[in-house]
């Protein structure tokens, strides 16, 4: 630790004039307060580190900031605030990754539970809820069909199973920079290797085989078009994530309408991944807001108004492979479409469908006007932040999709041979510090956000930024 420290320090006076030893004695001044400030998240987290196995621990590792890699453990939230086992209070944008559209514990949500509760959480019966919230859904998002599963991730993997089984093939196409859940069939890169392109899984544990049946390609390029179309006697389906979380900025709407031409003149699925956009950008989500109109799509986080479910929603003609399709009692009609296999215990858990209930129905009640209201004041938000980082010539910019809003940064660093993301590693933590909670300088804006929040978000950013800037970080 102290001898990246002292490289740190001398690159960084190397190029940036620093005096000597100021870098140095600002960072270990940094990590000692900002240990001290949340000293209990840090002595939790190696206290459980031997039995907790968690994959956000080390997200981010960097050697020089070691001593400040520990998530903050929280104790409490409500509305837009969090406070940690330290008591420290923040206002958080991370927002349970998107969960959370009305900020955190909603009354209206809560008066739900506490109401199931009551009625008990009955698993294996059917749920008294679930029609209602499938109805509710189909109406708000346009869709014929709907399924509940537990997560996301089981939403994707079951639409692309159902898309697989309707059309007898085995070939889906996503595109770089999606992200569609953990599971195998997805977790797939474009690589370039000795002049050959080859798909590869992203990560260890996940076979090569699974590849072979995955066509990753770039997302807006009038180039995909063409492979679809050479690939379309082997694809089931095009997975898409409308507008992805790690490039908020490429929003290609003549894109997704040349490829919902394509899919349909080709007779290959069109499913949309809204786990972020669904009932975010628009009630009726990315489709609504881009006019497409996919053949399947997959919802969850704000639907579930902070509980764990996901949501597969679309045509009958797909949708059927879950049950076999529309049938009626006193004739002689009876399930006729070949099934393929869809389960979960916990599908339709009781309390995340009354949570659901909730959401929905506020949402109906709220029409448009509760997400146009918030895009816009995301886009104020993100308006006056980059009018900060151009006058102070900071070379970063934020950008947003309605209430969704993450960072683009250039040579936003220390200079350190070691560590090229430093400074802005640096940056976060600093807002931590301040009280303002981000993952990596992305977030969402919620209703319970005031616009005295907001204000002590941009004063949060210029506190961080000077201070830096004393230390000789920028």
């Amino acid at each position: 630790m102290q001898k990246t420290i002292s490289n740190l320090q001398q690159t960084g006076s190397q190029t940036n004039s620093a005096p000597e030893n100021v870098q140095k004695n600002y960072l270990q001044q940094f990590l000692t307060d900002y240990n001290k400030l949340t000293k209990t998240s840090k002595k939790l987290t190696q206290n459980y580190r031997l039995t907790l196995a968690d994959s956000r621990v080390p997200a981010g590792f960097n050697l020089a900031l070691k001593e400040m890699c520990y998530p903050i453990v929280v104790k409490k939230s409500f509305g837009c605030k969090i406070w940690d086992v330290d008591g420290n209070e923040y206002i958080d944008v991370t927002m349970g990754f998107g969960v959370n559209l009305f900020g955190h514990n909603p009354s209206f949500v809560k008066t739900a539970l506490l109401e199931q509760l009551e009625q008990g959480i009955h698993l294996g019966p059917q749920t008294e809820l679930a029609g209602e919230v499938a109805e509710l859904i189909a109406e708000i998002t346009g869709m014929e069909r709907v399924a509940f599963t537990n997560t996301g991730t089981e939403a994707v993997m079951a639409a692309i199973r159902i898309a697989r089984a309707a059309a007898n093939r085995d070939k889906i196409a996503i595109f770089s920079g999606s992200y569609h859940g953990h599971s195998d069939g997805t977790l797939v890169e474009a690589k370039e290797i000795n002049g050959s392109l080859q798909i590869l899984p992203i990560v260890s544990g996940v076979p090569s085989s699974i590849a072979k049946d995955v066509l990753v390609l770039d997302y807006g390029s009038p180039q995909s078009l063409e492979l679809i179309e050479a690939y379309k006697h082997e694809l089931a389906a095009v997975l898409v994530e409308p507008v992805q979380t790690s490039r908020v900025d490429l929003q290609p709407k003549e894109f997704l309408h040349q490829l919902r031409q394509l899919t349909t003149e080709l007779d290959i699925a069109l499913i949309f991944d809204e786990m972020v956009t669904g009932f975010r950008i628009h009630p009726g989500g990315a489709q609504a807001w881009f006019g497409v109109d996919a053949d399947i799509a997959t919802y969850g986080k704000i639907v579930g108004g902070g509980l764990p479910i996901g949501v597969i929603a679309g045509k009958a003609a797909y949708m059927d492979k879950i049950d076999g399709g529309m049938w009626n009692y006193g004739d002689a009609s009876f399930p006729q479409i070949e099934t393929t296999l869809f389960a979960g215990t916990h599908c339709k858990h009781p309390l995340s469908l009354a949570a659901a209930k909730a959401v929905l129905k506020y949402l109906k009640t709220q029409g448009t006007t509760l997400q146009s209201n918030l895009n816009q004041r995301t886009a104020e938000f993100v308006n006056t932040l980059n009018a900060y980082f151009e006058a102070e010539n900071i070379p970063l910019k934020m950008i947003n999709f309605g209430s969704i809003f993450g960072p683009i940064f250039g040579n936003f660093t220390t200079n350190s041979e070691e560590s090229p993301t430093l400074g802005f590693s640096l940056l976060t933590y600093h807002l931590i510090k301040q009280g303002f909670l981000s993952r990596g300088g992305s977030g969402f804006l919620s209703m319970a956000h005031t616009d005295e929040d907001i204000n002590y978000i941009i004063q949060a950013v210029k506190n961080s930024i000077n201070d830096l800037r004393s230390g000789y970080f920028l």
